[in-house]
């Protein structure tokens, strides 16, 4: 029996309900106990059981009728990097590509009303990692984020648009030939049921979701109040890496990436330096990557061939933070030589250490 109703019923809860349904789950209670339980925890109608697992119904209904997927926190093709924030999202609805989701990823984020400088930036960054085969993250907002989408897309590479809205409501409305592109070769989601319009309250929540399907954040022009501080904020509390654009000190619009160059994050002035933080080789570096995991690899070793380990458990065995950990993961994946079951577990297929 599916529980993907279940999972689509929770995300329906109030968000701040959240965490502790996420809480639950990691302590084994099934999604459908859950929802009965939390769902008492609603003074008004409209957050009863029953009207809760209406609302999803309709909004399965919605998706299938749009051609809409739908991916629950434990479905083997849930994204991996999302299984280790605090606070995943239960459901991944998706345009495009879904696949996408999967691939090494890095987040450029900025300002809206991006000065002419920051946009050209943007746009050369998402080109140059897009053409080395990192997949762009961003929020199809004015400014940066779609400039950085559109590098990606001339690049001929990999870009994800996370939505404050439901995938079929894209805000704001003249991008939606962009998201249709988007489409083509990566992928469009949120976490936000299909219908829900745009709300100044998802946005912030959606970025945790952009710094955590990302490897690193690279901030590129942001005042002191811009949302794409929340972004690095998030990716600090994900344990991924930070990184800003340096800009004009005299106009003022970039002094919060400089805060963030002054608390430590690390300089980008090209894609080589991303590259190089990332601990991977920058164009001109000799040598490819292998496509079978080395011999006598650490983390192989802490995985039984057919018996699946969640991340956890393979962090206490190897002795790694999850921040080192996940894109190891994420590379013997790519290289056959293990594979995710779900519920943010992995497995060893291979029989060789």
């Amino acid at each position: 029996m599916s529980v993907l109703p279940d999972f689509v019923a929770l995300s329906l809860l109030p968000p701040w309900l959240w965490r502790r349904a996420v809480e639950a789950l990691r302590a084994g209670e099934p999604p459908a106990a859950i929802v009965a339980r939390l769902a008492r925890r609603r003074s008004d109608a409209s957050g009863d059981e029953a009207t809760l697992r209406g609302r999803a119904a309709a909004a399965i209904a919605r998706a299938l009728a749009s051609g809409i997927g739908a991916t629950a926190w434990n479905d083997p093709a849930y994204p991996a990097t999302l299984t280790t924030i605090v606070d995943p999202p239960f459901v991944i609805w998706t345009r495009g590509r879904a696949a996408a989701l999967h691939a090494h990823a890095v987040a450029i984020v900025g300002s809206r009303a991006a000065s002419p400088y920051a946009l050209s930036v943007a746009e050369q960054l998402a080109h140059d990692l897009a053409a080395r085969g990192l997949a762009i993250v961003s929020g199809l907002a004015r400014g940066v984020d779609s400039a950085a989408h559109r590098g990606a897309i001339a690049a001929g590479g990999v870009t994800i648009a996370v939505l404050g809205s439901g995938v079929d409501r894209i805000y704001p409305a003249e991008h939606a030939s962009l998201a249709r592109a988007i489409d083509e070769r990566g992928a469009v989601i949120s976490e936000l049921v299909p219908g829900t319009p745009p709300a100044p309250f998802f946005f912030p929540l959606r970025n945790r979701v952009i710094s955590g399907l990302s490897r690193a954040v690279v901030v590129v022009e942001a005042n002191e109040k811009s949302g794409s501080l929340i972004t690095a904020r998030c990716a600090l509390e994900q344990g991924r890496d930070v990184l800003a654009v340096p800009g004009n000190v005299l106009t003022g619009r970039n002094r919060g990436a400089h805060a963030l160059l002054r608390d430590g994050a690390r300089i980008v002035e090209s894609a080589d330096d991303i590259l190089e933080e990332l601990g991977m080789q920058p164009r001109g570096a000799g040598g490819a990557r292998a496509s079978a995991a080395p011999p006598g690899d650490p983390i192989l070793a802490c995985l039984t061939p057919g018996e699946p380990s969640d991340l956890d458990a393979i962090a206490e065995r190897s002795g790694l933070g999850a921040s080192k950990l996940l894109p190891r993961l994420l590379d013997l994946e790519l290289r056959g030589a293990i594979a995710r079951v779900g519920g943010g577990r992995f497995v060893r297929i291979d029989r060789t250490c």
